[in-house]
């Protein structure tokens, strides 16, 4: 198992201090002198460069003193006669806040042009005679496995925060989600059209002595192990990522897939009706609003429904026979409708309505299902192949014919492959099954409608 190495224990000890901004800025500020290869900074120097920095507080010499100390205890700088510098534990430190602050503030993408850079860099390792040359086609190509690396991991995690997130609107998940299935769509073509290549070209190149010929061209050492190790990994990775390329399509596809459920959802919940606390809230502020108490007594009916009982205006079928003196829990009952209660209005019994004759409507049902059977039967004749074909080579499909066969390949394309890579699905009603196969290739196929362009998928499509 592959772990890191133990990292110093005051590395990063000056973040957390009641004085981590001074010591950050005096560190940036070494660091800064450092890119610019000043290699030693007297103390009026380390002042005058916060001042540049555009620190905000006046530092006096004795914090700054105190500061210089601190950082001198955990190793990050040393002091020669007045003079300080950073150590290699400062320069790493440095090194680690500002990785962590790009990191921070730095979102991923899907860098299809990189794919190329990274073909055209194996190719001139494979041709290339010159060793020097080797040297920095070895270093470019390292770079653009880094990019390419870094932006899809971070990519990922942004994309997996857009759909942990419960707080988006629906105008701006409709942004977000339409350029990402752009990015989504561009990197899964062109890293199908460029995969193969890029396998082929690490293949065709002997590692260990592409590394020899590199080391040979930045003049290194002979015995400088090191640097070979860190190349090897390099390149095992590389492998690694492009072994994996398949797996890296289905997470893309299926980032889509999910992309466009939460967008239903946000849809669906836009739809919903707003719930009792928004309409109490509501309610609220209006009662916050009346000036009268008689304003307020109005709403509360309108908002509540508390008026007079409607049924008050019921009488006994003979209310001669009760005394008008009566208390009325001494009365019989009066029944009511309840159809009172729910529209307002006495329940009136009308005519019978006539019984509808549904002959004509069964006769059309009918008609219409054997012509959609018909429809049907047509297109699976059409879509069943002898044996394995490319989508290229359907060009005489109808359009509704070949929705049904774009129909099948989605079903496919949802499906896991079996270890031969081939992907199966099937008709709801069991009668067709495609198997589907990735190839080389784009395929542009027109119909009466328009034109749709994709990979070039072999197929094989069966009646069962």
């Amino acid at each position: 198992m592959t772990t890191f190495p133990p990292v110093p224990a005051d590395l990063f000890r000056f973040t957390t201090t009641d004085h981590a901004e001074l010591h950050t800025a005096v560190l940036r500020a070494f660091g800064v002198a450092n890119a610019r290869l000043e290699t030693a900074l007297t103390l009026d120097d380390v002042q005058q460069r916060l001042r540049e920095a555009g620190w905000s507080e006046q530092v006096t010499d004795d914090e700054l003193t105190t500061s210089l100390t601190a950082l001198r205890q955990w190793g990050l700088i040393d002091s020669t006669q007045h003079r300080y510098g950073l150590t290699k534990l400062g320069e790493a430190a440095f090194a680690g806040v500002q990785h962590a602050l790009k990191t921070l503030t730095s979102s991923g993408s899907l860098q299809t042009a990189v794919l190329d850079a990274i073909a055209d860099r194996l190719d001139e390792l494979r041709t290339t005679q010159d060793d020097r040359r080797v040297f920095t086609a070895l270093m470019e190509l390292e770079g653009h496995f880094d990019a390419l690396r870094t932006g899809t991991t971070r990519f990922n995690a942004d994309l997996q925060r857009i759909l942990k997130d419960e707080q988006a609107d629906l105008a701006t998940f409709q942004e977000v989600k339409r350029t990402t299935i752009t990015y989504l769509r561009d990197f899964i073509g062109e890293l199908d059209a460029r995969k193969q290549q890029i396998r082929d070209g690490i293949g065709a190149i002997d590692a260990v002595k592409t590394r020899e010929r590199a080391r040979n061209g930045a003049d290194l050492h002979q015995g400088d192990e090191l640097w070979l190790q860190q190349r090897a990994a390099h390149w095992k990775d590389l492998q690694a990522w492009f072994t994996r390329a398949d797996e890296l399509q289905d997470v893309a596809r299926k980032a889509i897939v999910q992309l466009l459920r939460v967008l239903d959802r946000i849809s669906e919940q836009r739809k919903k009706p707003t719930n009792t606390a928004a309409d109490f809230r509501a309610l609220a502020r209006w009662f916050a609003r009346t000036e009268t108490e008689d304003e307020a007594h109005e709403l509360f009916n309108a908002a509540f429904g508390l008026w007079p009982a409607r049924h008050a205006h019921l009488a006994h079928a003979d209310g001669e026979l009760l005394p008008s003196g009566e208390p009325w829990h001494n009365t019989p009952p009066v029944p009511v409708s309840p159809q009172l209660r729910a529209t307002g209005k006495q329940e009136h019994i009308g005519s019978t309505g006539k019984v509808r004759d549904v002959e004509e409507v069964r006769r059309n049902r009918r008609e219409q299902a054997e012509r959609e059977r018909r429809e049907l039967e047509h297109a699976w004749s059409q879509i069943q192949t002898d044996g394995a074909v490319r989508i290229s080579t359907l060009t005489s499909l109808d359009h509704d014919t070949f929705h049904r066969l774009i129909d099948l390949v989605g079903r496919a394309l949802g499906s896991d492959p079996d270890s031969t890579g081939t992907r199966t699905a099937g008709t709801t009603d069991g009668r067709m099954q495609i198997n589907l196969r990735n190839a080389r290739g784009w395929a542009t196929i027109t119909t009466q409608k328009g034109t749709l362009s994709g990979p070039d998928y072999v197929i094989d499509v069966q009646s069962r």
